[in-house]
Order: C-alpha cells, then sequence, then structure tokens
C-alpha cells in the first residue's frame, strides 16, 4: 500500500515588517515615558497635598496633568502593542494619529516633521497587507 500523501501545509505567522517592529518599538518606549511622568505628577501632587494645605491648591492641576499623562501613556503602550502583533485597529489608529500629525506639521510650517510624518504615513499604508 502506498502511503497517503499530505497537502497540510503549515501556517506560518505574518511576517512583521522592520519598519513596523521599529515604530512599535519607538512608540512603546514613548509610552513607557508618559506612563513615568504621569505617576511622577501623581505623586508630586500627593507630596504637595500633604506639605501644607496652601500648597494643596498647586497639587490639584498637577494631579488632573499626571492623570492625563498616565491615561495617553496607556494609550499610547496598547497602540504599541497593537502594532507589534500587527492588529488592524493599530494600523487604523496609527493612520488616523499621524493624519492629524501631518495636518498640524502642515499648518506649523514645519517641514523636516511633514515630511518624517508622511513618509511614515505612506509605509504604513504601504504595508498595510500585513495587518489582521
Amino acid at each position: 500500500m502506498a502511503t497517503p500523501t499530505s497537502s497540510y501545509t503549515p501556517v506560518l505567522p505574518p511576517s512583521r515588517p522592520l519598519g513596523v517592529a521599529i515604530l512599535a518599538v519607538l512608540l512603546g518606549l514613548f509610552g513607557v515615558l508618559l506612563v513615568l511622568v504621569g505617576l511622577l505628577a501623581l505623586v508630586g501632587s500627593l507630596a504637595l497635598s500633604f506639605l501644607s494645605p496652601g500648597a494643596a491648591f498647586f497639587g490639584l492641576p498637577l494631579l488632573v496633568l499626571g492623570v492625563i499623562f498616565l491615561l495617553i501613556g496607556v494609550i499610547v503602550l496598547v497602540s504599541a502593542v497593537g502594532l507589534w502583533h500587527l492588529r488592524l485597529w493599530a494600523l487604523v489608529l496609527a493612520l488616523i494619529a499621524s493624519f492629524f500629525e501631518l495636518v498640524q506639521y502642515g499648518v506649523s510650517h514645519s517641514w523636516v516633521g511633514f515630511a518624517i510624518v508622511f513618509l511614515i504615513f505612506v509605509y504604513l499604508i504601504a504595508v498595510h497587507r500585513h495587518f489582521h
């Protein structure tokens, strides 16, 4: 008897483009920095509130800034993980964010920043087939 041949081919995970990996790592580092700044602001606001009642007035804006930085940092970290794992929602989020950056750099006439973000935008569109 002949042994049956299998036409099974293993499904390989999608390859991660190098530029997406670099972007995800840099975004992750930025997210960690934002979380650290947010935590530092929260600790600073708590320290100000314990120092004296008058200093607590200055601690409230610092508390609000700390919460904002912390929330944005967590969002950036989640986006970096999504890009690393080639999630489509992370690609859409990155394209939307880079579009708004393009508008910002276009209005501020920062042509170097505009060119960098434009290249990232075009690159993300070029590698969109890797995302699922």
